[in-house]
């Protein structure tokens, strides 16, 4: 172990281009020598983001062989997860292996935990090959480890739910958190705002809409593109209208959040699909806000579509991090039923897929 402490935002493991920070960085060190503020964790399973998983599942045909090699390719050649079209990566879950004398984080070894920072920026090593993952799922069962620096978030894990729902949880805690602040914020104004989520049958759709009905939204609309999905949202409750409308489509979209008692004052944009920029602006009210929280948003497409409308907007990226997200997340699993039979329908039709497979 170097006798020194590492950079606390790990400029140490940047290994090409010189002089950036790990998000940006083209190859990072994944060595599993520790750094003395720096904590290894035993991997036990990834969780691709939405956006990133849907373009390489896209980008392969549905060949999971074919997914699962171009995983395993690009953590092997940038010494983490970060998918080159996207940009995006995801999370993990593991337990503490080690944590260097200097580390802040407060975990120990055999802390069963999940990271909070994307896999963008994280040292990893994947030592399975992926043998258990058939690539037709978000969630990656895996062998290995990756390295947390000393401005990395962690939370452990609770120990009343089962370790997928947890990481299914916790990778888009960031959103219902910021969602509910922006609601507040309207309310401390005397302002009940009507809130759209755009792609609310989705993990951080459904965490969204229950964080807006609670923070005080007068009305809460819940945008899905399949007539499947607006029954899931109608059976877990969670909006007071679903609607159903192709979020590529900006007049569609515009037209069905207006006859769903819109336009929003605060629109959520959740979905894992490019082309949704436009649609979400014209959806809002004048005035109002758009929060962002999909990786597959062309941020300078809606800055210039918001310009070509002449839509007087706020636009906010949702950068995955509050302060006290996770726990805020995990409190509306555990009080929102129509949160958790969403998350719960979810892995199960996951689970039942791979037995079939």
């Amino acid at each position: 172990m170097p006798t020194r402490a590492g950079s606390p935002v790990g400029l140490h493991r940047v290994l090409e281009p010189a002089g950036v920070l790990p998000q940006a960085a083209q190859r990072l060190d994944p060595t599993p020598e520790l750094w003395p503020d720096e904590v290894r964790i035993s991997v036990e399973r990834l969780n691709l983001d939405a956006a990133s998983y849907r373009q390489l599942a896209e980008a392969h045909g549905g060949d999971g062989e074919r997914v699962k090699k171009a995983v395993l390719d690009i953590i092997e050649a940038r010494g983490k997860m970060q998918n080159p079209v996207t940009g995006s990566g995801g999370m993990l879950v593991g337990v503490v292996d080690e944590a260097g004398p200097e580390s802040p984080l407060g975990v120990r070894k055999g802390d069963r935990v999940a990271t909070l920072v994307s896999l963008t920026l994280t040292p990893l090593q994947i030592t399975d090959g992926l043998a258990r993952w058939d690539g037709g799922s978000e969630q990656v069962p895996a062998e290995g480890h990756a390295i947390l620096f000393a401005r990395s978030i962690v939370a452990k894990l609770p120990d009343d739910l089962a370790p997928e729902l947890s990481l299914a949880v916790m990778d888009v805690c960031g959103a219902p958190a910021l969602t509910a602040r922006i609601v507040q914020q309207y309310v401390d104004k005397g302002i009940k705002p009507v809130v759209s989520v755009i792609g609310a049958a989705g993990k951080s759709g459904s965490l969204s809409l229950a964080a807006a009905g609670r923070a005080g939204a007068v009305r809460t609309i819940g945008v899905v593109p399949f007539e499947r999905e607006a029954q899931s949202m109608q059976a877990a409750g969670l909006a007071d209208v679903v609607t159903i409308a192709d979020a590529r489509d900006p007049v569609a979209l515009a037209k069905a959040v207006e006859e769903a008692g819109g336009p929003a004052d605060i629109t959520v944009v959740c979905v894992d699909v490019p082309g949704c920029e436009h649609g979400a602006v014209l959806a809002t009210a004048a005035g109002g806000t758009v929060i962002f929280f999909s990786m597959a948003t062309s941020f300078s497409a809606a800055a210039l579509g918001a310009e070509g409308l002449a839509a007087d907007v706020t636009m906010l990226v949702g950068n995955g991090y509050v302060p006290g997200h996770a726990d805020y997340a995990m409190e509306l699993l555990r009080t929102e039923s129509g949160v958790r039979q969403l998350f719960e329908a979810r892995l199960a039709a996951e689970a039942e897929r791979e037995r079939q497979d």
